[in-house]
């Protein structure tokens, strides 16, 4: 749901990879990830082949799990922007490869012909926003001492995805290093590598259609942790979007009545700061309130890009003090 991008991912090429596997073994050379091909015939068509499809089916498994666990960033930033990334670190990632077989022959001695195949830069360059911007939840621990998170799955996978193949480290640290890069917005690579808005509204009327979810109504959303402690906060959660919309339909009354827009900076503090003190009750005073603070016009427009309008835009980012991910999350929910 609100993946489209996420979902061909995960479904076409794991379908290509099975076929090539199982069916026309004898196209797999097509596929191949050959840097002395590259290098030397200048077949660039491989750079292309050889690092969308996986030859392996253990890799197909392990990265399409991965792509279905990042499929939040896509949710988080939008189909254009979440697309953008993979682009700009595909990209880079090829240049980073190239560039480390040389070192490592350089440094080493040891002359790299081929790396493992499939598209594998850019998931791995996706643990760099998910160790940074992810929130780390505590589950459980293990003897007493060594935790585990809601993010230590992932991690495992990314580990079982490392450890499958030779050479696949160097296909790992390009990944990264190119997300970093992408991530830090160094050399402004956002601004140079990413999806024309005209490229995007094209795939987005011609592939979203046929990529896309309905939102599922029948899920069971109360009570499927695993623990009694996920279950709590489960529910625990769900209490408070419960209260958040009776205070929005019931501020939304007040402001319809008297002709007016929802001050979301009324309902905001008031959930944000459920403990401090200066929120008493749950009732703000107005002299203690502090001016708006003035918004981004570069976080605006991202959200404007997930499908919000320009005023639910402003005045989430202004309730939120300009917190993009507070009020992304705000209106996913609402």
């Amino acid at each position: 749901d609100k993946a489209p991008l996420s979902k061909s991912l995960l479904l076409v090429p794991s379908a290509i990879s099975i076929l090539l596997t199982l069916l026309f073994q004898h196209y797999q050379k097509f596929f191949a990830y050959n840097l002395q091909a590259v290098k030397e015939d200048f077949q660039i068509w491989r750079l292309v082949c050889g690092r969308t499809i996986c030859l392996d089916l253990k890799d197909t498994f392990c990265s399409s799990l991965l792509i279905y666990n990042f499929r939040i960033f896509e949710r988080r930033y939008g189909s254009r922007k979440f697309s953008s990334f993979l682009l700009g670190a595909w990209m880079l990632s090829a240049l980073f490869d190239l560039l480390l077989v040389e070192i490592t022959q350089y440094i080493f001695g040891i002359t790299i012909n081929s790396l493992p195949s499939g598209f594998l830069g850019p998931v791995f360059a996706l643990f760099v926003p998910f160790y940074s911007s992810i929130p780390r939840v505590q589950v459980t621990q293990v003897l007493g001492h060594f935790s585990i998170t809601n993010k230590s799955l992932v991690y495992i996978l990314g580990l079982q995805l490392l450890t499958s193949g030779s050479y696949i480290w160097i296909l790992a640290l390009s990944g990264l290093i190119s997300g970093i890069c992408y991530n830090n917005s160094i050399l402004k690579v956002h601004r140079i590598l990413c999806v024309p808005r005209w490229v995007a509204k094209i795939f987005s009327w011609t592939l979203e259609p046929v990529f896309s979810s309905a939102e599922p109504t029948n899920e069971v959303r109360v009570g499927m942790g695993a623990t009694v402690d996920i279950q709590r906060q489960q529910r625990m959660e769900l209490l408070d979007r419960q209260i958040m919309m009776s205070q929005v339909a019931q501020m939304r009354r007040q402001r319809q009545q008297q002709g007016g827009m929802i001050n979301w900076n009324r309902l905001f503090p008031p959930l944000r700061h459920r403990h401090n003190a200066n929120y008493q009750d749950h009732r703000p005073s107005e002299q203690g309130t502090p001016p708006p603070s003035e918004v981004s016009e570069e976080q605006v427009a991202r959200l404007m890009e997930m499908g919000f309008s320009r005023g639910d835009a402003l005045e989430a980012l202004r309730a939120s003090n300009n917190d993009l991910n507070v009020a992304t999350n705000f209106l996913l929910q609402h």
